[in-house]
């Protein structure tokens, strides 16, 4: 995976991994790329995430791990979508890493 990303006329750094490696690079086309890099077209549950995951961390200063993550969809979207089978609908195999890399957020702790 290239440790840049284009966008207009931006050059992105990315860490190893595709992480931003400034936060504030982050805007929602950067997440579109992103989510395209990852095979993921991004609807409005996947913005609910994002949006989600965004919050959290302006909140609590880090990217939550899976089983918060669930906890958090299913207070602030109800039942339905806090549960893990949900979350990897729209973010399969990862769903707390590639989510918070969409959202242009750190790799989550606890996360492989």
């Amino acid at each position: 995976m290239p440790n840049t990303l284009t966008l207009e006329e931006s050059i992105i750094p990315l860490d190893k991994d595709g992480y931003l490696k400034n936060l504030k690079d982050w805007s929602p086309a950067v997440a579109d790329e992103i989510a395209r890099r990852e095979n993921i077209r991004l609807t409005k549950p996947h913005w609910e995430v994002i949006n989600l995951l965004r919050s959290f961390y302006d909140d609590h200063g880090l990217s939550p791990m899976m089983r918060v993550l669930v906890k958090q969809m299913r207070t602030c979207h109800g039942e339905e979508k806090g549960s893990s089978i949900y979350l990897l609908s729209l973010f399969p195999e990862y769903p707390a890493l590639i989510a918070s890399k969409i959202a242009g957020l750190p790799r989550p702790t606890n996360c492989p």
